[in-house]
């Protein structure tokens, strides 16, 4: 039965169908052209009147089935193209909920364990707050991913109001390291400037802070070196600003790349447990850039190579930052 596998393959059926109706059309052309030659040579023997056998709104009839054949291709294509579509998002929702589903109860199982071995064993005071510790990082793993999925939620439906304020990106990014330093406290993140001025750009805060949040625990993630690193810079041209975010971690293959910021792509494959993640995170990230009016890219030179991811957002003039400002005095007013 395998050995006809590829007789059911959606491809096979695709082109079998095409090259099908393409025959039929090319069968009833030839077939028309051998009726009117042979027509013609009745018309002649006999000597009929041609105009009532061949009328030339018949080439008109086969022109326009032939324009309705190309439509009926054309339907057929974009038919199978959105069927091929459809069958790779199910299949990233298939990894996305068997990684996710890891994702939730490896916490859970783990919490579970501890708080069975409080019940039934007297612990030292020391081993209680190592385990209390452990306990609360499997907590914020089902919070990180739990908020994963609601910030998913509210993104797609709108919900987010759209209050831009003007900002200074650098003051930004250097605030919320500040703020977040526990959770990177075995890496380093720097920051640089190298205009060495201040800039100027419009963002919603919340927002913003989630794209930091998951580009840089990305980076973090992903990355297998004894320090994780990642350099953030900031490089204005014309009238945007570029933000680098540029790493030492493990990379990014060149056909990840094109698909790294598709909802719910994960690197690697489920089956054999390589892959990583809920494959939420670029995909809400990139969802954010466009939210700014901006872009996100990623580059890499291979794995082991470190990647870079740059957000591309408008940078404001001093037009602009009076138009900023004028819109937000109105808003607070």
């Amino acid at each position: 039965m395998n050995r006809f596998k590829w007789f059911y393959h959606p491809v096979f059926i695709f082109v079998f169908s095409i090259v099908a109706l393409a025959a039929s059309l090319a069968l009833y052309i030839y077939w028309y052209i051998e009726v009117s030659a042979g027509l013609r040579n009745v018309i002649e023997k006999y000597q009929l009147d041609p105009s009532q056998f061949l009328e030339v709104q018949t080439w008109v009839v086969i022109l326009v089935l032939s324009i309705l054949v190309a439509i009926i291709l054309a339907g057929v294509f974009i038919i199978f193209i959105y069927n091929q579509k459809t069958l790779q998002l199910y299949r990233m929702q298939r990894n996305f909920i068997n990684s996710f589903t890891h994702e939730l109860k490896t916490p859970v199982t783990s919490l579970k364990l501890y708080l069975e071995t409080f019940a039934r064993h007297e612990l030292p005071r020391e081993d209680r707050l190592r385990y209390v510790g452990f306990m609360i990082h499997d907590v914020e793993r089902l919070l990180d991913n739990i908020n994963r999925i609601m910030d998913l939620a509210r993104i797609e439906s709108g919900s987010y109001r759209k209050n831009f304020v003007e900002t200074d990106p650098v003051d930004a990014v250097e605030q919320f390291r500040r703020g977040n330093a526990d959770l990177f406290r075995n890496a380093e993140i720097r920051v640089h400037n190298p205009a060495g001025k201040p800039l100027r750009v419009s963002v919603i805060p919340p927002l913003f802070d989630m794209f930091l949040m998951n580009i840089l625990t990305n980076a973090v993630k992903y990355n297998k070196s004894s320090v994780p690193a990642v350099d953030v810079r900031f490089v204005p041209r014309d009238k945007e600003l570029q933000l680098r975010f540029e790493d030492n971690g493990i990379g990014i293959e060149k056909p990840d790349l094109r698909n790294i910021f598709k909802k719910f792509y994960q690197v690697g494959s489920t089956d054999d447990m390589t892959a990583k993640g809920s494959g939420l995170g670029l995909y809400l990230a990139q969802q954010i850039a466009k939210i700014h009016r901006g872009k996100l890219a990623a580059e890499s030179k291979g794995r082991g190579k470190g990647a870079v991811f740059i957000l591309t957002l408008p940078l404001l003039g001093q037009g602009d930052q009076a138009a900023e400002g004028s819109s937000v005095k109105r808003s607070q007013s």
